[in-house]
């Protein structure tokens, strides 16, 4: 990129119908770089919101060029719409803030010392919250069963909010992930890292876009994306019905000896053996389609209807 060193830091903020709170965001990040004698970038991605918010961020555009947008042609998911935010941003470090002010502005200025000392990301990790028992529920089954099946670290409670060098960034970018679990993803480039706690702030305005499908498919993204002993589960399925398998015959041979009859066993044994060929051929066809998949990926995170206060996204790739 040939102007990385014109600007410090760029802030990543992805919204979905955040009329109330995007004026709102913008003047707390201001607030903070400016006290910071920063060059910064603000940059909006909206995924189709429904409401005013992208006629406000437009006129707030308009009023500061350093406030810049991205609007997407329809709802892209809350994974790749801002992930493409990061990509696109320009600065020699990027951090991803949420509209809703449940990641504190205020915490800025820690983030960038904590990057200024050797961090090439430093993430955001999130206290404890009320949260209702389901949706509770299902986050610590999602992190048990991530950490038994990921390749890597798994840092729980970390919600994308973070600061990434330019490093890092550009170490991701040609992984061409279609649906980009991105705090698993910079876990995985093993560059150096460092955490901050924090505690939730109460949202100021609107309600959270989570809830308890957003959070199931949040998890079995990052199932997916993250490993591959998911799917080489069949063959621990196969290898335990071949046990099982075995030990029914046995069992039908010894009650032919002994009785005369093992009919019944033998038939178990039978389509026991048979699940378990079923279940390794399935194994192999999961592995196969992995690989399949890592060598074929290339589709966009995003289609944009629109650029405001940024160049082209032609342009922009050229100068990568």
């Amino acid at each position: 990129m040939s102007n990385i060193d014109a600007m410090d830091i760029s802030i990543a903020i992805p919204c979905y119908n955040e009329e109330a709170n995007a004026k709102a965001i913008a003047r707390a990040v201001i607030t903070q770089l400016e006290a910071l004698a920063l060059s910064f970038e603000i940059l909006f991605i909206d995924n189709d919101s429904t409401d005013q918010t992208v006629p406000i961020i437009k006129r707030m555009c308009q009023e500061d060029k350093r406030i810049k947008l991205i609007v997407n042609s329809r709802n892209f998911g809350q994974l790749r719409s801002p992930t493409h935010a990061i990509y696109q941003a320009r600065g020699a470090a990027v951090i991803g803030l949420c509209a809703d002010f449940q990641d504190p502005p205020e915490l800025i200025p820690e983030l960038i010392r904590r990057w200024r000392a050797g961090a090439d990301i430093v993430l955001g990790v999130r206290g404890s919250e009320k949260t209702n028992f389901l949706i509770r529920a299902w986050r610590g089954l999602g992190y048990r069963i991530l950490e038994w099946v990921t390749d890597g670290q798994v840092i729980r409670h970390a919600t994308g909010f973070g600061l990434y060098s330019r490093r890092a960034i550009d170490t991701l970018r040609p992984w061409n992930e279609p649906e980009p679990f991105f705090r698993s993803m910079l876990v995985e480039t093993g560059l150096p890292m460092d955490l901050v706690s924090y505690h939730r702030p109460s949202r100021r305005a609107g309600l959270s876009k989570n809830n308890l499908m957003s959070l199931i498919g949040f998890s079995l993204s990052a199932w997916t994306s993250s490993s591959r002993r998911l799917l080489r589960g069949p063959i621990f399925v196969s290898l335990f019905l071949s046990v099982v398998s075995i030990m029914s015959a046995s069992f039908s041979i010894l009650s032919w000896y002994l009785v005369g009859n093992g009919a019944s066993l033998a038939w178990i044994a039978f389509i026991e053996l048979h699940f378990a060929i079923l279940f390794f051929f399935l194994s192999l066809m999961s592995d196969q389609i992995k690989l399949i998949s890592d060598r074929t990926r290339n589709v966009p995170l995003v289609i944009e209807r629109e650029r405001v206060n940024l160049e082209s996204a032609q342009e922009h790739k050229h100068e990568q």
